[in-house]
């Protein structure tokens, strides 16, 4: 027989009991339909032991559940509510154990994973469109036929950067258009447009045309180039080998950023600054948008080393040199630049006997063929024959050397130093720069 005290005691505990099984009905009705189904008590009035006992296996296996799945969530979040209003330091510690299950968990998001860039068919299908053909027509004589006919002569690529109310302009190469006679470009549904040069710039290799009408066609945005990374996948649209082949689609990798490659225009020697790549480039390619991972023009496609024992060597012009020489050409029609107002070649392309003849020693420099009146070189007292071999101090081994030192250091209106051999003797003469456009 129980005595007084332990039948006080057995009383008390089942009156707290009573009052927590009326609690959790209490709570039960203040709680949402979800969280009830979840969180319905036991109809038989557990002991204070077997309900710790049981608290604590709930709590356990949410916390195994929490690590090993994340396909419940929906049916686990009343429980974790639960949890957390009856056991805050146990999950807050489980929080602590297993950070990275639990923010899983709570807000998974597979987007994530590709929340950069663009695929390759989603950055094809936007720019396509901006892609066009551009046709060189000139005038061809033929020993038959009196007159000269109009024949195209060669087929490139371009870009659509700009579109207007009534009118699309277009980005390409100067050697896609130079000498034409007439300019066409064919768009990505076959219609063809007669097209307007806007300027161009041969050291560059670059041209500006201007198609007029109007045009449902989103242009292909300038990037930054000069954030471009060797190992960046890029992608090259153009037209190989002609029309038939256009809006062919090419991908590669950035191979080196800043390569510098001689080239020989009508405008002379030119060290032109491009971009690496190994995405196939092939005749008709000129004139074409090298694109990024975020869907921007960063380059327009120019040139290759074509050799039957080379693979892979593409070069394109960086958009950011683009852009700028765009820009002036939109303005001006043409770039200006400072002018010296000589006809330049270099000394070692000399014939030896002229070299003999007329006992010149120099072995590099610049020998001055001829000099055209009313120009600052003139002006300055440069006389023919005369070989520049250093400007303000800095040495010029060829006419390439010259061109860059004047163009990449100094702007119109400038003073610069000139020193000269001038038959076997060192001249210095100072002369004033003017702009090319003035001549």
């Amino acid at each position: 027989m129980m005595d007084e005290h332990e039948k006080d005691q057995e009383q008390k505990l089942e009156q707290n009991s009573e009052q927590e099984s009326t609690e959790g009905e209490q709570e039960k009705a203040e709680q949402p339909p979800e969280q009830q189904s979840v969180n319905q008590p036991n109809k038989e009035k557990p002991k204070r032991g077997s309900r710790l006992k049981s608290m604590l296996m709930t709590v356990s296996a949410g916390m195994i559940g929490s690590v090993l799945t994340l396909t419940a969530v929906t049916q686990v979040d009343g429980l974790e509510q639960w949890i957390t209003g009856n056991n805050q330091e146990a999950v807050q510690e489980e929080a602590a154990g297993s950070s990275e299950s639990t923010s899983a968990s709570a807000s998974p998001n597979v987007q994530q994973i590709n929340a950069t860039g663009s695929s390759v068919t989603d950055i094809v299908d936007q720019a396509s469109e901006a892609i066009v053909g551009v046709v060189n027509i000139s005038k061809q004589n033929h020993p038959f036929l009196q007159n000269a006919q109009q024949q195209k002569t060669g087929t490139g690529s371009g870009v659509i950067y700009k579109v207007t109310d009534n009118a699309a302009y277009i980005v390409t190469n100067n050697h896609v258009v130079e000498g034409a006679n007439e300019i066409e470009v064919t768009l990505h549904n076959d219609k063809t447009k007669t097209a307007e040069l806007v300027g161009r710039d041969a050291l560059t290799d670059t041209a500006v045309l201007k198609i007029s009408g109007e045009f449902d066609i989103k242009p292909l945005s300038f990037g930054d180039s000069d954030s471009l990374q060797t190992g960046e996948q890029v992608i090259a649209i153009g037209n190989p080998l002609g029309l038939e082949l256009s809006r062919t689609v090419t991908q590669g990798i950035v191979s080196a950023v800043d390569r510098s490659i001689t080239v020989n225009t009508s405008a002379g020697e030119w060290d032109l600054e491009v971009i690496q790549t190994d995405a196939a480039i092939n005749p008709g390619n000129s004139g074409g948008a090298l694109i990024d991972s975020n869907g921007k023009l960063v380059g327009i496609n120019s040139l290759k080393i074509s050799n039957q024992n080379v693979e892979g060597l593409g070069f394109a012009i960086p958009s950011n040199k683009v852009q700028s020489i765009v820009d002036e050409l939109m303005k001006n029609g043409k770039v200006e630049r400072p002018y010296l107002g000589v006809k330049l070649l270099n000394v070692n392309e000399i014939p030896s006997v002229y070299r003999q003849k007329e006992s010149i020693e120099v072995n590099q420099g610049v020998i001055i063929a001829g000099v055209q009146p009313n120009t600052p070189a003139a002006k300055a007292g440069l006389q023919k024959e005369d070989i520049i071999v250093a400007v303000d101090g800095e040495k010029i081994t060829d006419v390439g050397d010259l061109r860059k030192y004047l163009y990449s250091e100094h702007s119109i209106g400038d003073e610069v130093t000139i020193e000269v051999n001038r038959g076997g003797e060192m001249q210095k003469v100072d002369l004033t720069l003017t702009s090319n456009e003035q001549q």
